[in-house]
């Protein structure tokens, strides 16, 4: 973007174009709303191309709290900076930035630390607002509030974005690419990379070979795993996971008298060094945990699960197994730093963004991409704002 057509709108209300979720599970409407100008600490950003993840189809779908309407739906995303607020000095007008629901303000004592990404500051929660004062920058043409959406809601051609939620990248890496690296395939990659530090030569088993779990093979691919077991109802997508690294496929329908633990650990001659639950099923986290290598073997847990759903472990079996469980999110990585790494490795030929994007569409065109994703017709659809 030119400095000179932002000079025109910095620091002025803009209208434009968003799709919005008025109701529950009703297609969103494409309408005309007003983005207020940045406050300080804030970004507003004209988006490029958004993808859409199943946490917006969840969200879309829920119709009691914490869901909320009307709203702006939309965080995988990537954008130019339009205009910024005070106290903002990382970008300036026209830089390419990719929006993260995981903040990463760089003073608290977890983003100063190379063991977290758990913003203290800025803690990760399911709000509507922005993060400083909690309120909006969103109205639609009769003056109503419309909702935030994990600070991003990026269904929007303009959007205002706390900088804390803003990451700087190589403006030439093709933007249906970069997005992708917003959300989903980033909490995959890092998951295998960062949380649990894959080993060369290790045995891997993914449970659910959605995109999150796909984006957990290729990370631990480029880790050099030496053997990816896919776990899924699905045997169709076996040939997709093969793309991402994919050594092997259990159907979890197909077992006989035998669980996919107690498969897996035959298999593997006692269980896999990693285990990921990519799906959101406490009954998987269990089985994951079932087949994990013992002594050494770790769980990463990746799938949203319904609120209140519990997890059950013999306390011997804690005690025996000498295996570990843990959660991450948005992969373990510290988005400032570690996306222009993934921005590197894509460019470099290493990092597969390719064979997620199945489908792409314009923005008019947004509730194909819903019908898509619900129907699991596809693993990432790209919204173009422009095209």
């Amino acid at each position: 973007m030119e400095k000179t057509e932002s000079s025109k709108t910095a620091g002025k209300p803009i209208q434009c174009r968003a799709a919005v979720a008025r109701k529950a599970g009703e297609p969103l409407v494409i309408e005309q709303v007003i983005v207020a100008p940045p406050n300080a600490h804030e970004v507003r950003i004209r988006i490029i191309c958004t993808s859409l993840c199943y946490s917006d189809i969840t969200f879309w779908k829920m119709n009691v709290p914490p869901a909320i309407f009307p709203r702006i739906l939309g965080h995988e995303a990537i954008g130019v900076v339009e205009s910024v607020g005070e106290e903002v000095d990382e970008v300036t007008e026209g830089d390419t930035v990719i929006p993260t629901f995981l903040s990463d303000c760089g003073e608290c004592t977890d983003c100063r630390s190379k063991k977290s990404n758990l913003c203290s500051k800025f803690p990760f929660k399911l709000s509507p607002w922005n993060h400083r004062d909690e309120t909006s920058r969103f109205t639609d043409l009769k003056g109503e509030t419309l909702y935030h959406f994990l600070y991003i809601s990026s269904f929007s051609e303009y959007t205002v974005v706390d900088i804390a939620n803003l990451t700087k990248i190589d403006a030439s890496i093709p933007p249906n690419k970069a997005c992708l690296l917003s959300c989903g395939v980033s909490t995959g990659v890092g998951a295998a990379w960062r949380t649990a530090n894959v080993e060369e030569g290790s045995s891997v088993a993914i449970f659910g070979l959605g995109a999150i779990g796909l984006a957990a093979a290729e990370g631990a691919r480029l880790c050099g795993a030496k053997r990816i077991i896919g776990v899924d109802v699905n045997p169709e997508k076996f040939e997709t996971a093969k793309k991402f690294g994919v050594t092997d496929f259990v159907n979890s329908r197909s077992c006989g008298n035998k669980t996919v633990s107690q498969i897996i650990n035959e298999m593997t001659d006692g269980g896999a060094d990693y285990c990921f639950e990519c799906v959101g099923l406490a009954s998987l986290v269990h089985e994951a945990y079932a087949c994990c290598r013992k002594g050494w073997g770790k769980t990463v847990v990746l799938g949203v699960d319904k609120p209140g759903a519990q997890l059950s472990f013999s306390s011997l079996e804690v005690l025996h197994s000498g295996k570990s469980l843990m959660g991450s999110l948005f992969g373990g990585l510290k988005p400032k730093s570690d996306i222009p790494i993934l921005v590197k490795r894509y460019m470099d030929k290493e990092l597969n963004l390719e064979e997620f994007i199945t489908h792409e569409v314009r923005f008019e065109d947004i509730n194909k991409a819903f019908d898509l994703l619900t129907q699991g017709k596809s693993l990432r659809c790209v919204i173009w704002m422009d095209k």
